[in-house]
């Protein structure tokens, strides 16, 4: 079974973006999607507001997740998923604290509460497939290293059932030389641009600047029975404009 998998920082709607902020974008960013035919989206810095736009734009799809403090409030890790041929088994979300049960708090010098939402998949022939999407704080080289053993930690956890596969995708704010890249290769995790060459991966974040020189900070990882078919960094404007300050990824994933 094959099917595609898209991590994208949305940025937050700031009106100090001028021309770039959200509202001026949102027809875009539903754009990206549907040209990626991606079955699962992984988006990052959504409000409960924006969220419920982009939901407008894609009947095709619905998502789960909650915002950092807990329900709607503050940015959400939210995951998008085709409705057509995919359906929740389980889903949650925990912070990436000492107390991730409790959404909300701040641990290890984080500049604002961290979480990683995740979700359990049925496809078609009874496969399931585990997400797990993140935002690493920006900051502290603690909280995203602390932040990540947690998520690998919960990950083990979750997907002790042989056969079910899993996903890690988000932005990690981590360049490949980074504690966190490292933890995480030194996992049964792959890194989807082992698929790439290093001079095709470049940057992933560009401020609306645009621009490929330098290097990502966006990642896809998935276990290692999944095969990485092909990775897209999509880096086209749409309407003239980059529907984000970060370019989505896009991973097409064969699952065995």
């Amino acid at each position: 079974m094959e099917l595609k998998v898209m991590t994208f920082n949305l940025r937050i709607n700031v009106k100090q973006d001028g021309a770039n902020a959200w509202p001026n974008r949102v027809s875009e960013v539903a754009e990206v999607i549907h040209e990626s035919r991606a079955s699962i989206i992984c988006t990052q810095e959504g409000s409960y507001a924006m969220l419920k736009e982009l939901e407008r734009l894609l009947p095709d799809y619905a998502w789960v997740g909650e915002g950092r403090q807990g329900g709607q409030e503050d940015e959400h890790n939210a995951i998008f998923y085709l409705r057509s041929s995919l359906e929740v088994l389980q889903s949650g979300t925990f912070g990436l604290s000492e107390y991730p049960e409790q959404l909300g708090f701040r641990s290890w010098n984080t500049a604002c509460p961290r979480i990683c939402t995740w979700v359990q998949l049925g496809m078609q022939g009874g496969k399931r497939l585990y997400i797990f999407n993140t935002h690493l704080d920006h900051v502290s080289t603690e909280a995203r290293t602390k932040g990540i053993q947690l998520i690998m930690q919960r990950i083990g956890g979750l997907c002790r059932e042989k056969g079910i596969h899993a996903v890690l995708a988000g932005d990690f704010n981590s360049y490949p030389e980074s504690d966190v890249i490292t933890i995480l290769n030194d996992t049964n995790l792959i890194n989807v641009y082992a698929a790439l060459t290093e001079k095709e991966v470049g940057s992933t974040y560009h401020g609306f600047e645009g621009g490929e020189i330098g290097e990502p900070i966006d990642y896809i990882y998935v276990t290692e029975e999944v095969q990485i078919a092909s990775v897209l960094i999509n880096r086209k404007k749409y309407e003239g404009r980059y529907p984000s300050d970060h370019y989505p990824v896009v991973a097409s994933l064969r699952l065995n």
